[in-house]
């Protein structure tokens, strides 16, 4: 049984003063990578202290990739995880590596059952080395594979089932997706298990052109917030966390989105 986390904000090092004094942070997500065992920040060593939860989210671990997973990355974030005493570790449904070469972005998965196979064999191999359960997220894709036999829900179904691993819902991505390739947000909290979602994420992005860029850098739209509203509607997220990567804003915007976040929760409790 996953704890009940709250509302919450992705910890970064340019804003870290800002997470140590917003009211209302109940829990904490830092980048797993970006954590050096023995040598953590002191503002993540002090909310450690204070008691809130703090969440290692991963970005390089690869699981749909063709290649095993790198047992040093999975071992760092078990490292990491143990550090901070955390309830749970998540990274992505996507490969980041192919042929010794970096993406340097989350790439989607072909949604065929052979990339299904390859998705929860390379999952399985990681949840054996991790000390806690593994969450996993939906992403952005501003392209679909050719010959899909699962929809994106469907496929994250089979991953669960055959893993039992937890569910990352993004609900920014999934905002991202309708727009760019015109999939069905509803649809997809439809075919998803809710009952093993363990946390939510929220964000902003910024449109160019015909295109939405899930930037992490921008306001939250009010359409993500309505999705989020949609998903609160059918299940009570145990955590929604607000991720901001660049183009900080001040505190008060900050807490002014943490606010909103938290009433759209709240009104469905």
């Amino acid at each position: 049984m996953l704890p009940k986390l709250g509302v919450g904000i992705g910890w970064r090092s340019e804003i870290d003063l800002t997470v140590e004094r917003l009211p209302g942070v109940d829990f904490v997500e830092v980048v797993a990578e970006n954590i050096h065992i023995g040598h953590l920040p002191e503002s993540v060593a002090l909310l450690r202290e204070r008691g809130v939860p703090i969440l290692p989210h991963a970005v390089s671990l690869s699981l749909g990739g063709a290649e095993e997973v790198d047992a040093q990355r999975v071992r760092h974030l078990a490292e990491v995880a143990e550090a901070l005493d955390a309830p749970l570790v998540s990274d992505h449904v996507c490969f980041v590596r192919a042929g010794g070469l970096d993406s340097g972005h989350l790439m989607p998965v072909p949604r065929t059952r052979d990339a299904l196979a390859v998705l929860v064999a390379n999952v399985k191999a990681a949840q054996q080395d991790l000390p806690v359960p593994l969450a996993l997220e939906n992403v952005a894709a501003l392209l679909e594979w050719p010959d899909g036999e699962l929809t994106e829900g469907q496929f994250l179904a089979e991953l669960v089932s055959q893993t039992d691993c937890y569910l990352l819902v993004d609900v920014a991505n999934l905002y991202a997706n309708a727009r760019n390739l015109g999939t069905d947000p509803d649809r997809f909290l439809d075919e998803i298990p809710l009952e093993r979602l363990a946390y939510v994420h929220v964000a902003g992005g910024v449109e160019h052109g015909e295109l939405y860029h899930d930037t992490h850098a921008h306001a939250v739209r009010q359409e993500v917030l309505d999705l989020l509203d949609e998903l609160c509607s059918r299940v009570a997220p145990p955590g929604v966390l607000l991720e901001r990567d660049d183009n900080y804003p001040s505190d008060t915007e900050i807490a002014t989105e943490l606010a909103a976040i938290r009433a759209v929760v709240e009104k469905h409790q």
